[in-house]
């Protein structure tokens, strides 16, 4: 799809991946940049620069998926849109019938609003909680659905509904799973990532970084703005009706993390060992980037090394947000 002289609707683009995507979009002759968003989860401070475009705008109506009349009234005369907007895992894991509203009956609203306003195409956030924990390394998007925790039910629900609006109303679609996202404007709600900003807060405070576990669970680590990258090669794809994993198809064990944040904030303390979380977490996920590559263009380039550097300035620059994003993570709800 050519963006020229487009309207573009930006689901949920005040959070992570849709701030960073938006970031990206300015960067592209598109005629007009929505935000959608109610600032459950997004922040205005992930925005600061992107409003300083004058095509960049923040839909005044509100920003709530459930409301089908607000979601149509976003998306009229809208041409592409980026669909970010969901709630994360553990509160999906502790309140599931919320989970279900905004991430399947949410998701059903804005394909629904695809097809009623003629968007000519949907870019999709799944991720890589579809597959659970890994049967074979580096996953590829045929990896059976090996998910056991509600986000991930959500996530697989979405991209059934969405393949079957497009083989009834002809949506044009295309999804992309990610695997474990992080970089500057990251929160405290991201199950797997929020230990890289916790590992942070304990050297901040003259502690080492402590690992859950023995330190041997590995994940994808991919950096925000790969992702945000990726969303714009999706929208420009001709692919329809397909899945896209989201990483680096790199390996790296939490253990691995903790000493690269010992070496790049030059902390003198040992990492912490202590008993891991029974939540239900999976422990080895690493995607196979091939078929992205292929498919759109799309392939990583932010090594693990800069990426952590760029959060790591990020907290430096913003250390009033980072207090408040881990404030309002700490509260019940």
């Amino acid at each position: 799809m050519d963006l020229t002289g487009k309207r573009v609707v930006v689901i949920g683009g005040a959070g992570l991946i849709g701030s960073h995507t938006v970031d990206q979009l300015t960067r592209e002759d598109v005629k007009e940049i929505v935000i959608f968003d109610n600032f459950l989860r997004g922040s205005m401070g992930n925005l600061t620069e992107a409003l300083k475009d004058p095509r960049v705008k923040l839909f005044e109506a509100g920003g709530d998926i459930t409301k089908t009349d607000i979601v149509a009234s976003a998306l009229k005369e809208g041409d592409a849109v980026f669909h970010f907007a969901a709630l994360w895992l553990l509160h999906c894991h502790d309140y599931p019938r919320s989970a279900f509203e905004v991430n399947v009956a949410g998701t059903f609203n804005v394909m629904e609003a695809c097809v009623q306003q003629g968007v000519e195409r949907l870019v999709y956030s799944s991720s890589a909680s579809v597959y659970g924990d890994a049967l074979q390394e580096p996953m590829t998007e045929d990896h059976p659905f090996n998910n056991k925790n509600f986000y991930g039910a959500t996530k697989i629900c979405g991209e059934a509904m969405l393949r079957a609006f497009h083989h009834r109303y002809g949506l044009n679609y295309v999804g992309l799973r990610y695997m474990n996202v992080y970089g500057p404007r990251q929160d405290y709600e991201g199950a797997y990532i929020a230990v890289i900003m916790k590992m942070l807060d304990a050297i901040d405070q003259g502690s080492g970084p402590t690992v859950f576990g023995d330190g041997s669970e590995a994940f994808d680590f991919v950096a925000v703005e790969d992702c945000a990258k990726a969303n714009i090669c999706a929208m420009k794809a001709d692919v329809v009706d397909e899945f896209y994993n989201v990483g680096t198809g790199q390996r790296t064990s939490l253990r691995e993390i903790a000493e690269k944040l010992v070496a790049l904030t030059g902390t003198t303390q040992d990492i912490n060992y202590a008993p891991r979380s029974q939540a239900t977490l999976v422990r080895n996920r690493i995607g196979c980037p091939k078929k992205a590559a292929k498919d759109i263009g799309f392939r990583a380039e932010v090594g693990l090394d800069e990426g952590l550097r760029r959060l790591i300035a990020w907290r430096a620059a913003h250390k009033g947000e980072v207090e408040r994003r881990r404030g309002n993570a700490s509260l019940p709800g």
